[in-house]
């Protein structure tokens, strides 16, 4: 029995992964029927989808790392909302098709520029999450110093 329990957390967290990423990819999926890739242009959906997935993962994770521990609901909103909602809303597997049908399709130099812009710009989104979320955790710490994890020590 005393594997059981050891084991229902860790089954309790896959479904909120899984949960999470149904939740995104459905979302990811509308957006992306929404406004579809013409042949031979800018995959405009699938670039801001992974952008501004990119910015809000960044956020999230400087947010959880500077307010406590991985543990408890943090854990849980880390896995519910990083890998779950924003892990199905973005997408490297379409990101890499849409590169291969570019490319093939006699568009070389746009999917080279929409391969690189991409990672750059994903990159550099995930960066501004660090840093919003970071300015806004020090302003709000600022305003009232016991909100801080270190005001405990």
């Amino acid at each position: 029995m005393g594997g059981l329990r050891r084991r229902t957390p860790l089954l309790a967290l896959a479904g909120v992964v899984a949960a999470g990423g149904a939740v995104g990819a459905t979302a990811r999926a509308l957006l992306e029927s929404a406004f579809p890739a013409q042949p031979g242009a800018w995959p405009w959906a699938t670039f801001w989808i992974n952008v501004v997935g990119s910015f809000l993962l960044g956020a999230l994770l400087e947010t959880l790392v500077r307010t406590g521990p991985d543990q408890g609901v943090r854990r849980a909103v880390r896995l519910g909302v990083g890998t779950g909602v924003l892990g199905g809303f973005t997408t490297y597997s379409t990101f890499v098709v849409e590169v291969e049908r570019l490319a093939s399709g006699g568009h070389l130099g746009l999917g080279a520029a929409y391969a690189v812009v991409s990672v750059v710009l994903g990159i550099a989104a995930a960066a501004g999450g660090f840093a919003v979320a970071t300015a806004v955790l020090r302003r709000r710490d600022a305003r009232d110093p016991g909100t801080s994890p270190d005001a405990a020590t």
